[in-house]
């Protein structure tokens, strides 16, 4: 199953390479048809796009390598740099549209052959807009930081065509050409913003970050369904890396109890977790009672005792 959500995530990784190209080459012949600086603009962002993807199926590929002596861990967190280069070309993306806005509003000018030019720039947002929403189900679903990165960076790149065109039908509108430019402006403000957040994520999953708190609850959940026999589960610790979570605690079981009768429970717990989170990675350490705690001390989970 892991291995079928690697291919998964590794097409749709590659498909987003002739993707953003196609959407690239929309977007320019609508600039060469109006010579707009808007759209110009977007079609700079769209050149990130196609870098972004490159570099995406470069590393989920990477990122798919099992684990081996110098990574016994595996490389799943490989994905996040690319989460991260995909945040820094999207700031890159914005002072980009940035520079070529600001001498644009000192000089004003309508475009060319409007109505051509908005159809062909609409067709690639809707192209955009589509392709985005896979992505972004998909990093969740598959647990892939480089394909949610990427489906946000083509999200603020959908907002930057409806902001283009938003500005445009009101530069025709009322003549006033210089809407053009300064809507250009304030959409490069909003991929400044959207480019941060998908840098903070990023580095959240390198800081070992652990899962969200309902994750955790739901592990927390499985953990006292499927206990019994144990007296009790503390220093439960969570990270996230790429695909993949860690999830690594202690067990502590009366002192006279074997060790199969232990493994057992410790057997039946990483597959009540697994079932939560499939493919995680999990590290039980078992203490006899009386034993002096090891590691940072936690709440002992409810509803452990048998």
């Amino acid at each position: 199953m892991v291995g079928q959500k690697t291919i998964t995530v590794q097409r749709l990784a590659f498909w987003s390479i002739p993707i953003s190209i196609g959407v690239l080459g929309l977007k320019m012949l609508a600039w060469w048809f109006t010579g707009s600086v808007a759209l110009l603009s977007d079609g700079l962002e769209s050149i990130v796009n196609v870098v972004a993807a490159i570099v995406a199926f470069a590393v989920i590929g990477y990122a798919a390598k099992p684990a081996d002596a110098s990574h016994p861990f595996g490389h799943h967190k490989a994905e996040y740099f690319s989460a991260v280069v995909e945040g820094v070309l999207i700031v890159v993306a914005a002072l980009l549209i940035v520079s070529e806005a600001l001498p644009a509003i000192w000089a004003p000018k309508l475009p060319d052959a409007p109505a051509l030019g908005l159809a062909i720039n609409l067709l690639a947002g809707v192209i955009n807009a589509i392709w985005a929403y896979v992505l972004i189900r998909a990093g969740r679903a598959y647990r892939s930081p480089a394909l949610s990165a990427d489906g946000h960076h083509i999200l603020s790149d959908v907002v930057t065509s409806i902001g283009v065109l938003v500005g445009l039908v009101l530069a025709i509108l009322t003549s006033y050409a210089v809407l053009d430019p300064l809507l250009a402006v304030i959409v490069a403000c909003n991929i400044l913003y959207q480019g941060w957040k998908v840098i903070a994520r990023s580095i959240n999953g390198l800081m070992d970050k652990a899962v969200p708190a309902e994750e955790e609850e739901a592990i927390k959940q499985a953990i006292a369904a499927n206990a019994v026999g144990s007296l009790g589960v503390h220093d439960l610790k969570t990270r996230e890396a790429g695909a993949v979570i860690f999830v690594d605690f202690h067990m502590v079981v009366p002192a006279a109890m074997p060790v199969g009768e232990a493994h057992d429970i410790c057997d039946r717990l990483e597959d009540a977790i697994r079932v939560v989170h499939a493919g995680a990675k999990i590290a039980i350490h078992v203490e006899p009672e009386g034993e002096k705690a090891h590691g940072i001390r936690v709440k002992v989970i409810e509803g452990l005792r048998s």
